[in-house]
């Protein structure tokens, strides 16, 4: 099993361009839908939490799902899995992109990359919205948050305290509504 969560990872790590996000939707069809280490559900829970940890995305989900199949030491492994191959990737392009940086081909070529990844980006963004059912009320707190983080510059750590506190006081409100006689 060990050498199966290295594998995975490995792969995801070796032949994911765009950075973590981009990895969300091959880890959760490698680890829900071709391996069904983890249910669907238990994918979208840990994404939730793993999101809300400081540090890399990919290697968060590493250590999430290769603590759920083999405890400390699967997440351990998962994780080698995860970075080994981006590590020496950016370690050789390092060395040598110092050589050819300037030439106009290789600027033309990260210009063609930049829509890919954005895309990668949102790719992620779209499948958890669709397994948490997002519905129109979510999707315009949704739409509010990035607007605040993006036009308005507030820090992201204000707007999910928000959020929360938000929640919190819409299930206090609802919860006294349902108490009410008559309802």
């Amino acid at each position: 099993m060990y050498w199966d969560l290295f594998k995975v990872f490995f792969r995801i790590g070796a032949f994911t361009i765009g950075g973590g996000l981009a990895m969300i939707p091959i880890i959760e069809r490698e680890v829900v839908d071709r391996k069904k280490w983890i249910t669907k559900e238990d994918f979208t829970d840990m994404l939730a939490v793993t999101q809300t940890l400081p540090g890399v995305i990919a290697v968060n989900m590493a250590v999430a799902v290769g603590y759920r199949i083999k405890g400390f030491r699967g997440s351990l492994i998962s994780v080698l899995g995860a970075v080994v191959a981006p590590f020496f990737s950016i370690l050789i392009l390092a060395v040598f992109f110092r050589n050819f940086r300037e030439h106009p081909a290789v600027e033309k070529i990260f210009m063609g990359m930049r829509p890919v990844v954005v895309s990668l980006i949102a790719v992620p963004v779209i499948t958890t919205m669709r397994s948490i059912g997002l519905t129109l009320s979510s999707g315009l707190i949704a739409a509010a948050a990035a607007l605040l983080i993006w036009l308005f510059g507030i820090s992201p750590v204000w707007v999910i305290m928000a959020a929360g506190l938000g929640g919190y006081i819409w299930y206090r409100v609802d919860k006294h509504q349902k108490g009410r006689p008559g309802r």
